[in-house]
């Protein structure tokens, strides 16, 4: 298991998909992490992000490299971003309607904390929910999510995030309520996307912050 600041490591992507969008990664850790309330020292860590992400530099924010990448990744896997907003945009809209960014809730913060800071989003699953590897792949006919928004159906083609059973959430989209990290603490896997055009360090960044996040005590 690894520990919050460990080297993540490279996770599997279906053969035929990085041959079709060469530079597509994926990097994992996985942290013994406390869910719950968020801590105070993370609240802090969010509250001085937020005065970082006023009105103009939310407008700004699709203009830097890494923010930048993901939407054109978005255009290349058939997404508009100016529709199905990237995570890091959905973040920072979500900090202007509301004014603040800390939700209360220790995993999505640490997760918005991640994302906000470089530009990565990170995905945390319950370790114990997942069967074997998580695979970056397109949904094949007749999968779904095991619970969820999408369990009735995931589109052909969709890229998704699987385990051995099938998927357990849509990219950077709906994940499966069962395989969410939950409020115990427990292991939880951090996973991040790296499109082409991001370096590594960006991605092993977000998944650091996730990790420490997580890890740290109140």
């Amino acid at each position: 298991m690894s520990e919050p600041g460990d080297e993540p490591v490279d996770g599997v992507v279906d053969p035929e998909l990085a041959a079709e969008l060469p530079g597509l990664r994926l990097r994992w850790t996985v942290v013994a992490a406390g869910g719950g309330r968020t801590p105070r020292a993370l609240k802090r860590r969010l509250e001085d992000v937020s005065t970082r992400f006023r009105g103009a530099d939310a407008i700004a924010l699709r203009t830097r490299p890494v923010p930048r990448a993901y939407r054109a990744f978005f255009r290349q896997v058939g997404l508009d971003p100016d529709v199905d907003r990237t995570p890091v945009e959905q973040a920072a809209v979500e900090r202007l309607i509301r004014g603040e960014l800390h939700s209360g809730d220790r995993v999505a913060d640490a997760l918005v904390l991640a994302v906000l800071e470089t530009g990565v989003p990170v995905v945390a699953f319950a370790e114990g929910a997942l069967e074997g590897d998580v695979v970056l792949r397109a949904a094949r006919a007749g999968e779904t999510l095991p619970s969820g928004d999408y369990a009735h159906d995931v589109p052909r083609g969709r890229l998704v995030l699987a385990d051995g059973r099938g998927p357990v959430a849509v990219l950077f989209g709906r994940m499966s309520d069962r395989h969410a990290a939950g409020r115990e603490r427990a292991p939880v896997r951090l996973v991040a996307v790296q499109v082409p055009g991001v370096p590594r360090a960006h991605v092993d960044e977000a998944l650091w912050l996730a990790a420490g996040a997580l890890a740290e005590l109140d």
